[in-house]
């Protein structure tokens, strides 16, 4: 096979009786195992889901790739135009989870810049042993885990620890 045959899969083999290693570039979405079509339809419904309950529990690739279709489709409904919710109505299926999308999470996420959802790695599943988690919407009542401030830096142990620590004003004795 050719070399270019590799390049696109992003896989390495022997072309040629050389060693031959491509990187997965433009290469950005999983297949989890799906055709396009039922992948599609399974995100579409995963989406609307996520939407009507605001936290469901799904393995965890699944979930990774569901992150990104959920925060586009709050964006979309940042957006608010008819144009854009034509497109989010392209998504998500049923007028009440799109309703909810335009109105409750629109609300709730106009002040944030991005990152709308979660995904919190859970458990194994019994039986073929995947690996679960639970995704959800930031902000909401009742998750699982306090969103942080809009705006505020995460800190690591080794920033906080290089940091300079501001000193007390100097009391003159006078």
């Amino acid at each position: 096979r050719s070399k270019q045959w590799y390049q696109h899969r992003g896989t390495w083999g022997i072309v040629n009786g050389s060693f031959l290693f491509s990187m997965k570039h433009r290469i950005t979405f999983r297949k989890l195992n799906r055709p396009s079509d039922h992948r599609w339809a399974m995100l579409r419904n995963m989406v609307t889901s996520l939407i009507e309950h605001e936290r469901i529990e799904t393995t965890v690739p699944r979930a990774k790739e569901l992150r990104r279709v959920a925060d586009w489709c709050v964006t979309l409904a940042k957006e608010g135009t008819l144009a854009a919710r034509q497109r989010a109505g392209a998504i998500v299926r049923g007028d009440q989870p799109l309703q909810k999308l335009f109105s409750d999470l629109r609300e709730r996420y106009l002040a944030r810049p991005g990152g709308y959802t979660r995904v919190l790695q859970t458990r194994h599943r019994r039986g073929d042993n995947a690996p679960m988690a639970f995704i959800e919407y930031v902000d909401r009542p009742g998750e699982l885990r306090p969103a942080k401030p809009v705006g505020a830096q995460a800190t690591s142990p080794t920033q906080a620890a290089s940091s300079p620590t501001p000193e007390a004003p100097k009391v003159s004795s006078q």
